[in-house]
């Protein structure tokens, strides 16, 4: 399946299924966020054109943005306890063997910013899903990563869906 058909099935199951929209949105923030997996899903492109979707078609905001942070902490979430159970051999699996730059770029970044470096690395797409997994290989601390993890995952939600959402109920309101 080619990311145009990928991208038209999804909006419109949204489109047709709307009770199902938060949902859907936490699975793809879920896959957004995942290691490895969010490098086959482009998510950010489907939450944009579901936020257009809630500004022009009724389809209530919050829960959709309560679902994507759901799904984004808890993919972020899977991809720290992979690190942690893995450790540095994480770092040896496809595709951060194909990439051992940008694992030392996350390796120095996670040094550098601690729990701060999940709600920074959140916002910066490559780094989104590498830098759990590292705060997972260097033990970052649990709770202060879940504080930041939940945390960001809500936020970055809000600032993916609430553009689009807000922008088209103000030109069709």
């Amino acid at each position: 399946m080619d990311f145009d058909a990928l991208r038209t099935g999804t909006l419109a199951f949204v489109e047709a299924h709307k009770a199902w929209a938060p949902l859907v949105v936490g699975v793809l923030a879920f896959c957004e966020s995942l290691a490895f997996l969010s490098i086959l899903v482009p998510a950010t492109v489907l939450m944009l054109g579901i936020g257009a979707m809630i500004g022009a078609s009724g389809i209530p905001f919050w829960p959709v943005m309560i679902g994507g942070g759901i799904g984004a902490a808890l993919g972020d979430w899977v991809s720290y306890e992979i690190g942690r159970y893995f450790q540095h051999g994480a770092k040896t699996i496809w595709p951060m063997s194909r990439y051992p730059e940008m694992v030392a770029k996350g390796e120095a970044f996670c040094q550098r910013f601690g729990a701060w470096g999940i709600v920074i690395g959140r916002f910066i797409g490559p780094a989104r899903a590498v830098v759990p997994l590292i705060a997972g290989i260097f033990e970052l601390p649990r709770l202060p990563f879940q504080i930041a993890n939940w945390s960001s995952a809500f936020l970055w939600s809000f600032v993916w869906l609430a553009p689009t959402a807000g922008l088209l109920t103000f030109i069709t309101g």
